[in-house]
């Protein structure tokens, strides 16, 4: 048994043979898929440089357009201004006594020469009488000494009296003549005493609200005891507006004014947005106000609908000239970047900034050099507009937030 075992060859290890082999294919693979990995990149990286730009093309924007056209625009000064009767008449008493009668209403509206107010006239009715009195008696006086005169010339004529009897009855004669004027002037004016006791119109206006009642009493030339007046009347057809304007600007008006050209003047709300009337210019005041530098205007309109009222604040557009061939756009195709003023010229489906140079601006429009009575301006979506941006022209209005004032 022994010989046997010594003819064995000894045991070694087991050795793993397959191992190394394993670790060599993977580490090929791993390098296989990197190399693939890194080509695939490049030549992505190679597509994109060979197309730039694989954006989708932007769509059109959507504008609402307007064309230029040649037309006339008016020169405008706007002012503030108030509305000033053409007469305010403010009646007190001019005889003394009790009130008998008011014959108005508050507000109405009055013609010249009605009855507003009665006093009570019996005292001046005894002074008329008194003085038709006096000068009844003078004037037959005066009658007398004349027939006497008559009869004396006479006499002298045929010698039967003395020259200084026929010089004694003339002077007689001019004395009573005199009498006979001063009662006249007394009867005229106790006679207008009575006529105060009836007030009447002086002017056709409006009748403001009533200021004393029947029972009152009244002193002459005087204030009542409770009021200023006894009434106030104020002319509302026709009525002013007196405005101002800068004193830079009156020289404008002075070289329309000396032609002899009627200048109209409308009036608006205090917020400028409904037109209450139309009239023109009616005088120029006769200085500057050196504090203000401003000069006060005067314009006549008739109000037959009583728009306007007395103290009324209003707006002012006085007309100065008018300009002739004009290339007009509506005012919101203007835009403004920086210093530069321009407009979005439409040709060829395609936007283009065009700079222009504005003038005169009236009712929405403004009077624009640079382009010319036909071109297509753009009038909304600025915010969207560029340079050559393309455009899709529309007529509906463009939804609020699309559409903005100045271009970015």
């Amino acid at each position: 048994m022994r010989l046997h075992r010594q003819h064995e060859a000894p045991r070694r290890p087991h050795q793993r043979i397959g191992q190394p082999n394993r670790l060599w294919g993977w580490s090929l693979l791993l390098l296989a898929c990197a190399g693939g990995f890194f080509f695939a990149m490049q030549e992505h990286g190679d597509t994109r440089k060979a197309t730039p730009d694989m954006r989708v093309p932007m769509p059109p924007v959507t504008i609402i357009a307007a064309t230029a056209k040649k037309g006339n625009i008016g020169v405008y000064l706007d002012a503030i201004g108030t509305v000033t009767p053409v007469y305010t008449s403010s009646i007190t008493p001019q005889a003394s006594g009790m009130v008998t009668a008011v014959n108005y209403t508050e507000g109405q509206t009055v013609k010249k020469g009605d009855s507003l107010i009665e006093i009570d006239p019996r005292s001046y009715l005894a002074v008329v009488l008194q003085a038709q009195g006096a000068l009844e008696r003078d004037t037959n006086l005066l009658a007398q000494a004349k027939m006497d005169l008559d009869r004396y010339r006479t006499a002298w004529a045929r010698n039967a009296i003395q020259k200084q009897t026929l010089d004694d009855q003339e002077k007689l004669v001019l004395q009573l003549e005199g009498t006979v004027k001063s009662d006249q002037g007394t009867l005229q004016s106790a006679q207008v005493q009575l006529d105060y006791c009836h007030i009447t119109a002086p002017i056709a206006g409006r009748v403001g609200l009533r200021l004393l009642d029947p029972g009152n009493m009244v002193q002459a030339n005087q204030a009542s005891a409770t009021t200023s007046a006894l009434v106030v009347i104020t002319q509302i057809q026709p009525i002013t507006v007196i405005f101002t304007i800068p004193e830079d600007s009156l020289g404008q008006v002075q070289a329309q004014v000396s032609k002899g050209a009627p200048l109209p003047v409308d009036v608006f709300d205090r917020a400028q947005e409904t037109k209450i009337a139309s009239g023109k210019l009616l005088a120029l005041d006769n200085q500057i106000d050196t504090t203000t530098g401003t000069v006060k205007l005067r314009a006549l309109f008739e109000n037959k609908n009583n728009a306007l009222f007395p103290n009324q604040f209003v707006n002012t557009r006085l007309l100065v000239r008018t300009l002739k061939g004009m290339t007009l756009i509506p005012t919101n195709a203007i835009q403004h970047n920086g210093q530069e003023t321009f407009v979005y010229v439409i040709r060829k489906d395609a936007a283009s900034m065009q700079t222009v140079k504005t003038g005169v601006e009236d009712s929405g429009m403004t009077a624009v050099e640079g382009i010319n009575p036909g071109d297509v301006v753009a009038t909304s979506s600025f915010t969207k507009l560029q340079n050559n941006s393309k455009v899709a022209l529309s007529n509906q209005p463009i939804p609020p937030g699309t559409s903005g004032s100045t271009s970015p």
